[in-house]
């Protein structure tokens, strides 16, 4: 019986201290460099800016025509106009907290400066 006891633990300690491999699978809370294929619906007719939007986390929190987490599209081109692009797009890439509420808006590094212009300059065709 004490072998098998002693067999049982060396087992468990063997398989808990094994490496393990990440699984790139797995969700995470970093935003990924943008891929090239993130504007391929642009091409089928899209504004890109709607199709950036349909490729990151964005429809996690925002919908276009009403709150979620975050402010509706249409809140948000009411309230701005193309003067605020630049503003609005280092917004997306810087996060953000206190325009809309006290849920802060998560950070996009991975996003360039012209992809979240192009994603304001849409969200700003949905007055």
């Amino acid at each position: 019986m004490k072998n098998i006891a002693i067999a049982i633990f060396l087992g468990v300690t063997l398989i808990s201290c094994s490496k393990k491999e990440a699984n790139p699978n797995a969700d995470s809370n970093l935003m990924l460099e943008e891929s090239a294929t993130a504007t391929a619906g642009a091409a089928a007719g899209e504004h890109e800016g709607k199709t950036l939007i349909a490729g990151m986390d964005c429809l996690t929190c925002h919908k276009e025509d009403a709150k979620l987490i975050g402010p509706s599209y249409q809140e948000v081109a009411a309230k701005y106009t193309e003067a605020d692009i630049d503003q609005l797009a280092q917004k997306i890439i810087d996060g953000s907290v206190g325009v809309w509420g006290q849920v802060p808006m998560t950070p996009h590094a991975g996003l360039s400066k012209e992809n979240a212009k192009k994603m304001v300059e849409y969200i700003l065709t949905l007055k």
